[in-house]
């Protein structure tokens, strides 16, 4: 007899919000990475700052997210998620929009670290509850979606930069003060989420949290998960980061020109994302990353070597469509392997200590291309990384189909593979 039941049916009032609002929050955190990317020179001519000084507003942002994931998942995992998403939403909402306010550099910089904290909580809270309110049965659909509030906040920022620059007077300042509308709306969806039944059914077993954590099995994992993230960020921003940059001074394209690309590979994102997130509820978490890391190594000559505005544009788009299909799996993925007692904590620790880490990427690629050109920059970065992603992910485990908050896997899941 199945232990799950499956069904179709479309999400409840609940369900959808909680989702909904997740996505809207990665969005948020994408928007917010790629607003900076796009405007640090602006920002650096108005306060009389260098352009040094300025990308270590990105790095500042990055080494605080850690501290956000740990702070608000600890808290979501002995008080329930609901208090803890309403909280972060309102702070780094606030925050946000303060930066269009801010009068110089200094103030900028401690609004970014402050930032870097909200936004910090924002994703393993977000996908833990979204995770533990969809279907088990549809889980990597909605984690295909829900990961592509990435892509789509990236496509946002290109959107919204182009529309300000264009048709206001307000430049960079106008981009942060935009900010504050999605977040609010995250925050009215979250206000109609009830506190997660996973949450409510362990909590009832009593268990400590702390306990959990320092097993060590548990201990192990989250090693190896900080890895995997480390492997995973290194892919999403080792093909992203620097190539607005490619485009524009290796390969002499406007600046529109540019975004239009970006707009375009962010598009086969979403659809990779969502083609490969729900593709993994057929044939595996795992097996559905490696093939698109598998896709990712020839890919990286055409992505990184082409010239012709035709065959960049195939290339970007394929790119993206295979890095953001492995990502798709992610959301499903890291909460699936993530113990009930301390999924508000575990998932969004292991996927921000893997973002601090792959940083180092975006230096050593501009680096590189200074001393050998973009095209080389790239493909020697990118060729080892895929060949992580699939070296970590064959060596380790999966638990599709696992029933949270009772700790059994779905019919469907070998029990070497469940945790």
């Amino acid at each position: 007899m199945s232990l799950i039941k499956r069904s179709d049916q479309p999400l409840n009032a609940d369900q959808r919000s909680a989702f909904l609002a997740a996505l809207l929050g990665w969005t948020m955190d994408a928007f917010d990475y790629f607003i900076v990317v796009l405007v640090y020179a602006d920002i650096a001519k108005d306060f009389k700052v260098s352009l040094t000084q300025m990308a270590f507003l990105t790095t500042a942002t990055l080494i605080m997210r850690p501290v956000g994931a740990m702070i608000f998942g600890w808290w979501a995992d002995r008080r329930g998620r609901r208090i803890p998403l309403l909280v972060d939403v309102i702070f780094y909402s606030v925050v946000g929009f303060a930066c269009a306010f801010a009068p110089n550099y200094t103030v900028l910089l401690v609004l970014r670290l402050l930032y870097g904290i909200g936004m910090g909580g924002e994703w393993g809270l977000g996908a833990a509850l979204a995770m533990e309110k969809v279907p088990t049965e549809r889980r990597g659909f909605f984690s295909g979606i829900l990961q592509q509030g990435y892509a789509f906040g990236y496509l946002l920022a290109a959107v919204v930069f182009l529309l300000i620059t264009h048709f206001t007077t307000w430049g960079w300042r106008g981009l942060f003060a935009f900010s504050i509308l999605p977040a609010l709306l995250s925050l009215y969806l979250r206000t109609r989420v009830k506190e997660s039944e996973v949450w409510e059914q362990t909590k009832a077993k009593k268990t400590s949290p702390t306990k959990v954590l320092l097993n060590g099995k548990v201990l192990r994992r989250l090693v190896y998960l900080i890895a995997l993230m480390t492997a995973f960020n290194w892919m999403s921003h080792g093909t992203q980061d620097i190539f607005p940059t490619f485009l524009e001074k290796g390969l002499n394209f406007s600046a529109d020109t540019a975004l239009w690309i970006a707009i375009l590979y962010n598009i086969g994102a979403m659809i990779g994302g969502g083609l490969m997130g729900a593709g993994s509820e057929r044939f595996g978490r795992r097996r559905v990353i490696i093939f698109c890391a598998v896709l990712g190594l020839p890919l990286t000559f055409l992505f990184a070597y082409s010239t012709a505005l035709g065959l960049v544009c195939l290339g970007s788009f394929l790119m993206q469509f295979v890095v953001q299909g492995a990502w798709g799996v992610i959301p499903a993925h890291l909460t699936e392997l993530s113990p009930d007692e301390i999924r508000g904590f575990y998932p969004g620790v292991t996927y921000q200590l893997g973002n601090l880490i792959a940083a180092f990427n975006l230096p050593i690629q501009q680096s590189l291309a200074g001393s050998h050109g973009y095209g080389f920059a790239l493909a020697v970065t990118m060729l080892p990384v895929f060949l992580a992603v699939i070296i970590l992910t064959a060596f380790g485990k999966e638990a599709k189909g696992i029933v949270f908050g009772k700790g059994v896997s779905g019919p469907e899941v070998p029990a070497e593979a469940s945790t």
